[in-house]
């Protein structure tokens, strides 16, 4: 924040404050009555007319209580401008310390999950196979919770995935299905991005919608056969360079992250209109890493729990 705008934010917070209290005491002072009284002030609507009497004390007392309280908030904690409060709280030390309380409460608990009870010849506890995991039902369960709690935003409550999310529950798997691939791509992330082959003037319209036919036909879908014999030269050829990533065969590459397009798994939809988008306009896929905010531990136990939606498919 600029040091306008701090001033600006903590003048606007003192001048009603101060308006408050100017407030206050110019209505004590033009109160003609200290006591109750049948005066009136002179205003009277359909009939009703209004007592001149003083303010009740229990209001006066909760006006001023509230101006005591907002300085004394103000001192302690930021809100004007800049100011950080003579107890610099702030919500992210708070978010922290909350952290701090739930990794010591649940970490034991987790950890117990995650790794063996015995401790090897270097003082480490091994993490426990995959397995071993998958036969425990508590264990399933923390992780099963683990990853309602960090991933179904995205690969939803079932882990079946949304438009631009993978199904985790299926045998497609864009990076490799094996728990340790699993387990590396939960803590380091993944990053994938198609190249927009319309936008950069790489492809026309024309060749766009031909190559859009070649790649549905992979997966055996009724396509023209003839713009989808033009769209496998485009593959194969480096206009289209399809097949650097895909492979010649167009089973993809897990190395690089490239789908596999003779099934009838689509990430972004299989219908020639959006296949055709995807060719136009690219993708970009981001999976983030979760080593830093999870630890080892529960992503360990994640790992167990998603590789075990894959394997009782």
């Amino acid at each position: 924040m600029s040091d306008f705008w701090s001033f600006w934010i903590a003048a606007i917070i003192a001048i009603n404050i101060g308006g408050c209290v100017v407030l206050l005491f110019l209505t004590r002072r033009g109160q003609k009555f200290n006591e109750h009284t049948t005066e009136t002030t002179g205003h009277e609507y359909d009939g009703i007319q209004e007592l001149d009497n003083p303010m009740p004390k229990w209001w006066l007392l909760m006006f001023y209580g509230s101006i005591l309280f907002g300085i004394a908030y103000l001192i302690l904690y930021p809100g004007m401008g800049k100011y950080e409060g003579l107890l610099k709280w702030t919500s992210t030390n708070q978010w922290e310390r909350e952290m701090d309380k739930g990794r010591e409460k649940y970490g034991a608990v987790i950890a117990n999950y995650a790794r063996l009870d015995e401790v090897d010849a270097d003082g480490n506890r091994p993490f426990r196979s995959v397995d071993d995991i998958m036969n425990d039902d508590y264990a399933m369960d923390a992780g099963r919770r683990l990853f309602l709690n960090n991933c179904a935003a995205c690969h939803g409550s079932t882990a079946t995935g949304s438009l631009g999310f993978p199904n985790l529950t299926d045998s497609d798997w864009l990076y490799g299905g094996s728990f340790e691939t699993i387990k590396e791509t939960l803590k380091g992330g993944r990053g994938g991005i198609m190249p927009a082959k319309g936008l950069t003037g790489q492809l026309n319209e024309k060749e766009i919608t031909q190559l859009a036919h070649y790649v549905r036909s992979l997966s055996g879908i009724q396509v023209d056969e003839a713009s989808a014999a033009a769209g496998k030269a485009l593959f194969m050829n480096t206009k289209g360079g399809c097949y650097t990533c895909h492979g010649p065969d167009g089973r993809g590459m897990q190395s690089a992250g490239a789908p596999n397009l003779t099934d009838d798994v689509w990430l972004y939809g299989g219908r020639q209109e959006e296949v055709e988008f995807t060719l136009r306009h690219g993708r970009k896929g981001y999976m983030p890493a979760w080593l830093e905010d999870l630890g080892e531990d529960k992503i360990h136990l994640i790992a167990a729990y998603v590789y075990s939606l894959s394997k009782d498919e």
